[in-house]
């Protein structure tokens, strides 16, 4: 059993890895390929562009997520995952051809409706593990993002020289190709006994969210996710934009640097975490996690040198331990058979958040550097970024100190 589920786990993060490796190869040049569908070389109106893509592709993933995770629940995982995979697939085939900035729109609908490779990955890794290593192995996932953003950013950076649409088509192949992986490799990872019905008032998202409410440590905890995941778009939306407008970075080095952080992530969520989660424990993981992220992007937000950018992702990435404690003591608290469903609720919180975030992190940086601005300040989405994950780490600690109060009651009553 245990050499199975070792093997699960390398097939899912094989999986992920060229899932992400694909979407991390158009990063670098589309703000290059928005700018040439505006026809404009102005970086404030294409970075709103950008924020409105990522808007697109949210709000759809909100809608669909949750259906997709209780028909994982009901289906199983592997269905659910290479439908997903191949809806990827298809957007990038759109991205490679649009002849204008609504098909951009266009292929980001579909991959919002397809998006769920994540949430499925999550339930599969929440299907094969155990209370001891929940958090290591949905450490995996990170490790999986990390390495692939290693790859396709700095691949995507260097093709970029030869065109814009090029990474694109390769982005393309790679989801396609690991379409072709997950159906003649991937197993299945949830027993006919643990699925369950699919019910359709716990498969739209705002049921599925009331969903989280069964659990007392889950719902104390979605403030302080939602303003994780907010804060992260500072980075995740605005990071080429900004970087473009302050230190005149090409795709390339948006490439170079964005490996970077795939490689600092893969280190802490593939390695590094494993020695620091059984020590610190979730609980302090997510505190020193989030206070290291909120260092990271005070750091970034007033960086005066591009090699300053580099320096400061070290505290970035370390934060990384963060999230992987999170969900360790969310999915502690839900049954197997519910676990898709728990993931797919998290997912559509998330896409609530990228709903928000973008549009606010990109139009506040468009307007700092726009040509109504009160003054110039081009790190502004990371100086908010940074104060929301010092909220973050506020509201966490109060959440689970009520649980543990509420738990000493029960235990002298």
């Amino acid at each position: 059993m245990a050499q199975n589920r070792k093997a699960a786990i390398g097939f899912i993060f094989v999986t992920l890895l060229i899932d992400v490796t694909g979407f991390g190869v158009i990063i670098p040049v589309m703000p290059k390929l928005i700018q040439q569908l505006l026809g404009s070389s102005d970086i404030s109106i294409a970075s709103e562009y950008g924020g409105w893509l990522t808007f697109a592709y949210a709000f759809m993933q909100f809608i669909c997520a949750p259906i997709l995770g209780n028909l994982s629940d009901k289906y199983g995982r592997r269905p659910v995952l290479l439908f997903s995979l191949f809806g990827f697939g298809i957007d990038y085939l759109f991205l490679s051809f649009a002849p204008s900035i609504w098909w951009l729109f266009v292929g980001r609908i579909i991959a919002g409706i397809t998006g769920a490779s994540f949430t499925t990955a999550s339930a599969y890794i929440a299907d094969i593990s155990t209370p001891e290593n929940r958090a290591q192995n949905f450490g995996m996932i990170g490790a999986a993002f990390g390495v692939g953003f290693i790859l396709g950013p700095m691949l995507g950076g260097l093709l970029g020289e030869y065109g814009a649409r090029i990474p694109f088509f390769v982005a393309a192949g790679l989801a396609l190709t690991n379409w072709l992986y997950g159906y003649f490799v991937l197993p299945e990872s949830l027993d006919k006994e643990h699925r369950r019905a699919f019910e359709f008032r716990r498969a739209n998202p705002f049921g599925s969210l009331a969903q989280l409410k069964k659990y007392p440590a889950v719902s104390g905890l979605i403030v302080s996710l939602v303003l994780v995941y907010i804060a992260a778009h500072a980075v995740q939306s605005n990071w080429s934009f900004a970087n473009i407008e302050k230190f005149h970075w090409t795709p390339k080095m948006i490439g170079i640097s964005l490996g970077l952080v795939g490689l600092l992530v893969g280190i802490v969520q593939g390695g590094l975490i494993r020695f620091i989660n059984p020590a610190l424990g979730n609980e302090k993981s997510v505190y020193v996690g989030l206070g290291l992220y909120a260092l990271g992007l005070f750091l970034f937000a007033f960086a005066t040198e591009s090699w300053m950018m580099f320096v400061f992702l070290i505290p970035y990435c370390l934060g990384g331990i963060a999230g992987p404690a999170l969900q360790s003591i969310i999915s502690g608290h839900v049954p197997p058979n519910e676990q898709g469903e728990l993931q797919g609720a998290l997912t559509s919180l998330m896409s609530v958040t990228s709903i928000i975030g973008p549009p606010l992190m990109t139009t506040s940086f468009a307007y700092f550097t726009g040509p109504y601005k009160p003054f110039y300040f081009p790190g502004i989405s990371f100086l908010i970024g940074a104060v929301l994950m010092l909220l973050s780490a506020i509201l966490a600690y109060r959440a689970l100190k009520g649980e543990k109060e509420q738990v000493a009651v029960a235990v002298n009553e």
